[in-house]
């Protein structure tokens, strides 16, 4: 089992940025090979923001985001985080944690139903 607790959303105004954190825990920490940071609007499918490998660190992000967030980890600490600058009215939406055990990360990361673990989420609100 692991769990995942997601922290650090808030409301801010275009162009804020915020660091989302996702605390991971559990007995089952271990099989995990990547973190994702996903996103939903009211009525908008669930969209894959950002991965992270927890074997070498390597990174990728969607289109939408790429160059204005970040993922990193702590190994340390069992921390995943999404740094966001450049905030726009388009990136509210609550914001979610997700682990899964694929061999390789970044083959399908962006499909939900591929993560067996999920945070609570945290919702970010940005206002223009």
């Amino acid at each position: 089992q692991v769990h995942l607790v997601e922290s650090g959303g808030d409301s801010v105004q275009d162009g804020g940025s915020l660091r989302l954190s996702c605390a991971a825990s559990g007995g089952s920490i271990g099989s995990i090979n990547c973190f994702s940071w996903f996103r939903q609007a009211p009525g908008k499918e669930r969209e894959g923001v950002a991965s992270i490998s927890t074997h070498t660190d390597a990174t990728v992000s969607a289109d939408s985001v790429k160059g204005r967030f970040t993922i990193s980890r702590d190994r340390g600490e069992n921390m995943v985080y999404l740094r966001m600058d450049n905030l726009k009215p388009e990136d509210t939406a609550m914001y979610y944690c997700g682990a899964n055990s694929r061999l390789y990360c970044f083959g399908s990361w962006k499909k939900s139903d591929e993560y067996s673990y999920w945070g609570q989420g945290t919702q970010v609100t940005v206002s223009s």
